[in-house]
């Protein structure tokens, strides 16, 4: 089997996540207590919470991380084989960058951090909106969002499969973006619970702030190459990458390209998801079923993929 693998991002965090596979492998709870030396909060803690506070913006995006490489490493404590290619979906992106060997966990805990910091300062929390519209194609997304926008924001910001874009911009443009989607006949535009409009022009500011932390960051040579969200691409010079994070903040997810690239230029047969949750699956599954896919969350999930890559 010649797998890709990929990590998800915000949105696939729960209550109780990783608490199986943490029983019976020691690399878990060990990843979070590195990340939570670093930042000085309790990251596992708080994936015990109900209280919504793994949801706030600051504490999801530097628990996804550490919960994606905290699988990978298990992984790779199993003997599980190295991909022909690795990604990750937005914050996930940091994931694939850590474990592709690019960048090291304790500075991508610090960049993803101050990432989470500087999106919720950009934008007032309740004056941005994010919605994900279906049964739409991609060009007419775009073209209802433009004519919406007005003298806002309203732009296609994730393709994340056929017929599924989400929308991010200011509240009253994605308001009208959502009433006229519909019209278009969109089957459904479903406001999505988030405190953040990520990806979209909005976020230009945060990611001027990021770039400059970005600067100081010491990238390092590849294991597996790592396709990146705004371009879909493997980039070579660490000037190039930098630049695509930064930019990640406020151009579009291209996740369909991404795994369609995946496949067709890095030969990759399988799509194998690490961390919680099953989103990645699920848009996987829509962008191309002919290819394996599996999302190793769990002990049984990975005995599976082991069992599928000896």
């Amino acid at each position: 089997m010649a797998f890709a693998a990929v990590f998800p991002g915000q949105g696939s965090q729960s209550t109780g996540m990783l608490a199986d596979l943490s029983e019976s492998f020691s690399e878990v709870k060990e990843t979070f207590e590195q990340a939570s030396d670093v930042l000085g909060k309790d990251l596992w803690a708080l994936t015990k919470t109900d209280d919504g506070s793994l949801n706030h913006t600051e504490n999801t995006q530097p628990v996804m991380l550490a919960a994606g490489v905290a699988v990978w490493r298990v992984w790779q404590s199993q003997g599980g084989e190295l991909p022909v290619g690795m990604a990750g979906h937005s914050l996930g992106e940091y994931s694939a960058l850590v474990s592709s060997g690019i960048l090291s966990f304790e500075s991508a805990i610090t960049l993803v951090a101050n990432r989470a910091s500087f999106m919720q300062q950009a934008v007032v929390e309740g004056e941005g909106a994010m919605a994900a519209i279906i049964g739409l194609d991609d060009d007419k997304v775009v073209s209802v969002c433009a004519n919406a926008a007005e003298d806002g924001v309203a732009e296609a910001v994730n393709f994340n499969s056929p017929g599924q874009v989400v929308i991010a911009g200011d509240v009253k443009a994605i308001d009208r973006a959502i009433e006229q989607l519909k019209e278009a006949g969109a089957k459904r535009a479903i406001k999505l619970a988030v405190s953040v409009p990520s990806h979209c022009s909005l976020m230009k500011g945060a990611a001027e702030q990021l770039a400059e932390k970005l600067s100081a960051t010491t990238l390092n040579d590849a294991i597996t190459p790592v396709l990146h969200n705004v371009n879909a691409q493997s980039l070579n010079n660490t000037d190039d990458i930098k630049v695509a994070l930064s930019e990640q903040l406020f151009k579009p997810v291209r996740w369909v390209d991404t795994i369609n690239n995946l496949k067709n230029d890095l030969s990759a047969d399988s799509i194998i998801e690490f961390g919680p949750g099953k989103v990645l699956f699920g848009l996987n599954r829509r962008i191309d079923r002919k290819l394996g896919n599996i999302c190793v969350h769990d002990t049984a999930s990975l005995e599976k993929a082991l069992d599928l890559n000896p």
